[in-house]
C-alpha cells in the first residue's frame, strides 16, 4: 500500500513537471524576477520589453523579392537583463536572407512581443494590453531611417556585442566559424510601442535610450 502511495505520487509529480514544461515552451518565461513597469510609464515599459525578451521578428528589404519586406525571427540582446543599454545586437549569418539583405539596403524592423515573456495571462498577443514594440524603419514617407548596422569583428562595440549575445544566448559560441557570422546591431530612430488601449505611447528615442532602468516603476494590475 505504501509502494503505491509513492508510485501514484510521483506520477503526479511528473505530471506537474510535464504541464509546467509544455507551459513554458509555449509562453516563455521573464528573464529576470524585475515586475514590469507601469503601463504609462513609456520608456521604462519599452526598456524593459527589451531588455527581458531574447527574440523577435526582424524585417528587412529584399532586393530579391522586388524591395518586399522579409522578416525573420532573430535572436537578439541589448545587454543582461535590466542592465542593458536598449540597443539590439544580432548575430547573423550572411548566409541567411536577413544579413544578406541588410547588407544591400540598411533599412529594418525589429517586432518584439511581450506575449513569450508569459505576462499576458489568457489575453491574445494581438490584445493591446499585451503589449507591443517596433523599433521600425521607413513607413509612409512620415518615419526616419532604423538602419542595421554591421560591426568590424575586431572593434571594442563588436566586443560588446559578443558579451551581451553570448551572455543570453551560450549556444552561439558554438556555431560554425565556416558560416561568416558578423555582428549587428540596430541604430533606433524611431520608436512604435502599444501596451494598452489608446494608440501608441508616445515615446522618443532620447527618452527611451537615456532612461536608467534602477527607476523601474512596479506594475499595477491591469484590470479592463
Amino acid at each position: 500500500m505504501e509502494l503505491k502511495s509513492l508510485v501514484n505520487s510521483f506520477i503526479v509529480l511528473l505530471f506537474l513537471f510535464f504541464v509546467v514544461g509544455i507551459q513554458n515552451s509555449v509562453q516563455g518565461r521573464l528573464l529576470s524576477s524585475v515586475l514590469k513597469p507601469h503601463r504609462n510609464d513609456a520608456p521604462a515599459y519599452a526598456r524593459w520589453l527589451v531588455s527581458q525578451n531574447s527574440w523577435g521578428v526582424l524585417n528587412t528589404i529584399s532586393s530579391d523579392l522586388g524591395g518586399a519586406p522579409f522578416g525573420n525571427v532573430v535572436s537578439f540582446s541589448d545587454g543582461l537583463p535590466n542592465e542593458g543599454s536598449g540597443v539590439p545586437y544580432f548575430y547573423l549569418t550572411t548566409l541567411d536572407p536577413t544579413a544578406s539583405n541588410a547588407l544591400k539596403d540598411q533599412r529594418s524592423s525589429l517586432t518584439i512581443s511581450e506575449y513569450p515573456l508569459g505576462t499576458c495571462g489568457k489575453r491574445d498577443p494581438e490584445n493591446p494590453v499585451c503589449a507591443k514594440i517596433t523599433l521600425t524603419g521607413k513607413v509612409r514617407c512620415k518615419l526616419k531611417y532604423i538602419h542595421l548596422v554591421v560591426l568590424d569583428n575586431k572593434s571594442e562595440e563588436a566586443k560588446l556585442a559578443k558579451s551581451n549575445l553570448f551572455s543570453k544566448h551560450p549556444e552561439m559560441k558554438g556555431w560554425p566559424k565556416d558560416h561568416n557570422f558578423r555582428f549587428f546591431k540596430l541604430e533606433i530612430e524611431d520608436i512604435f510601442m502599444i501596451n494598452w488601449f489608446g494608440g501608441p505611447k508616445p515615446l522618443t528615442v532620447e527618452e527611451y535610450l537615456h532612461y536608467k532602468q534602477n527607476n523601474l516603476a512596479f506594475v499595477q494590475s491591469d484590470t479592463i
